[in-house]
């Protein structure tokens, strides 16, 4: 995967190709559109959110909440940002496994609190499907029991087995 830098010249090149230009209902449109553009192109994008919004000549600020809106964990991307001088923000797109369907309507079936009958259930589940291994549930079962944790067993599990899920959907994990 190729690591693509924002700069100066990208951003004309961009512009030149019809990038943001008159098509969308607003700056924010147009800061997703780039942003999504580049990834289209090499899969990640380094910015600088001091640079892009100079570019699209708004507040650093409208740079994030485009960023925490619309590039969220749950409509696929991963962001990494450091701030700081030498600052960036990273953005990618999580590939989902051939799974991705059935884990979605799993993790939304889990309601606030799992009882250990229905982790196991599931676990097993996804050893059935070659999601994990056996080994892998006899571990996540053994940190998961009542006397382990306590008396927010329930809830605990239920938080713990939406992890599991979300982490056993993406690619490469």
């Amino acid at each position: 995967m190729r690591k693509f830098r924002y700069n100066s010249q990208t951003r004309s090149r961009f512009k030149e190709r019809g990038g943001f230009v008159m098509r969308f209902k607003n700056t924010s449109d147009h800061i997703e559109a780039y942003i999504k553009a580049i990834l289209d192109q090499s899969g990640i994008v380094e910015l600088q959110r001091s640079q892009l919004a100079d570019t699209f000549q708004v507040v650093p600020s409208q740079i994030n909440y485009v960023i925490k809106t619309r590039f969220t964990e749950s409509r696929g991307y991963l962001v990494e940002s450091k701030r700081g001088g030498g600052g960036y923000i990273r953005i990618g797109r999580i590939e989902f496994s051939s799974h991705h369907e059935m884990l979605r309507e799993l993790l939304y079936s889990i309601g606030e609190r799992v009882s250990q009958e229905i982790y196991e259930d599931i676990l097993q589940l996804l050893v059935e499907q070659e999601l994990m291994t056996k080994q892998e549930m006899n571990l996540l079962v053994s940190v998961a029991l009542d006397r382990v944790l306590g008396e927010e067993a329930p809830v605990v599990r239920a938080n713990m087995l939406r992890q599991v899920i979300q982490e056993v959907d993406r690619k490469g994990k």
